[in-house]
């Protein structure tokens, strides 16, 4: 973790949510041949926010004698000086932001000043991450609801949804559908809206024995796929006897199934992840006679 990877003579931990860090012998003139580190940790669900408030060291070209770096911040930033110029830089107004719980700043002085330079002084405090904001759209903390608090976050569901174990993701309970009717219209949950993720549903078509079960998939079918595996993250399976049909996925509906069978499970998985907007079939069943047989 580069944001404690130095090795100085003498390390101190803060742990505290705020705190103040000064130069040795401050506001007097720091010490010559001195090297000291501040490693300052809070808790997870936290960043840390640091600001100088003094700022005096001995300039030097690119700040090769005396230094302040803060790591975790721009790849370790070296400071010195009193202000801005082509090759010193000096934190002045900047008010730094770790990305995570831990930030490190090391203070290292020469065998020699010519001067006397009075150090510097600067304040650190905790800072909640509000996780529900997110860094993109991608990395939205909760699938439907995120709470935060200090400290932390927690997801809920819209109604007619359960938190998944993983307690980001929304599923749906989608398992007790069985249809009887001769013909009728299934479609996956929410559509023509993103399908729930980390869902497993089944879709049970039951007539009577003697009529057998025909699917007709409609066009707007889109499922998560993948370019090389057949439908590793999301697809629909049907089953009918013995018969299976699928995994499909993609963008192209599946043709007409005649399914030879009266009972039919569709079953349908969805992974943890996707926005994909569903499927829609119709069903129709017929009669298991030769004439009905023979004109298809």
């Amino acid at each position: 973790n580069n944001c404690s990877s130095y090795s100085w003579a003498q390390v101190l931990l803060l742990a505290d949510m705020y705190g103040t860090i000064q130069s040795p012998n401050f506001p007097e003139s720091y010490p010559k041949d001195n090297e000291l580190q501040w490693n300052v940790t809070v808790p997870s669900g936290y960043t840390i926010r640091l600001y100088f408030m003094h700022f005096d060291i001995e300039p030097s070209y690119l700040c090769e004698y005396d230094y302040v770096k803060v790591s975790c911040f721009e790849a370790r930033t070296s400071f010195c000086g009193r202000e801005n110029t082509d090759t010193e830089r000096v934190p002045a107004d900047d008010v730094i932001l770790s990305p995570g719980s831990m930030l490190s700043v090391a203070f290292r002085s020469d065998f020699s000043n010519e001067e006397r330079h009075s150090g510097f002084e600067a304040h650190y405090s905790a800072v909640d991450i509000d996780e529900c904001r997110g860094k993109n759209d991608e990395e939205l903390a909760c699938d439907h609801f995120c709470h935060n608090y200090i400290g932390g976050y927690y997801c809920s569901c819209r109604y007619g949804y359960q938190l998944h174990s993983d307690n980001r993701t929304c599923k749906v309970e989608c398992s007790d559908s069985v249809y009887t009717e001769r013909s009728g219209l299934i479609t996956s949950s929410d559509f023509p809206k993103p399908y729930p993720k980390s869902s497993d549903c089944v879709y049970r078509i039951e007539v009577e024995e003697g009529f057998l079960v025909t699917l007709d998939f409609e066009d707007s079918f889109d499922i998560e796929d993948h370019p090389e595996v057949p439908c590793p993250y999301d697809y629909i399976k049907i089953e009918a006897g013995a018969r299976v049909f699928g995994p499909f996925c993609g963008d192209r509906p599946p043709d007409r199934i005649q399914t030879l069978s009266n009972s039919v499970s569709i079953r349908f998985h969805s992974d943890n992840s996707g926005e994909n907007l569903g499927w829609k079939l119709t069903y129709a069943s017929a009669g298991n006679s030769p004439q009905v047989l023979h004109s298809h």
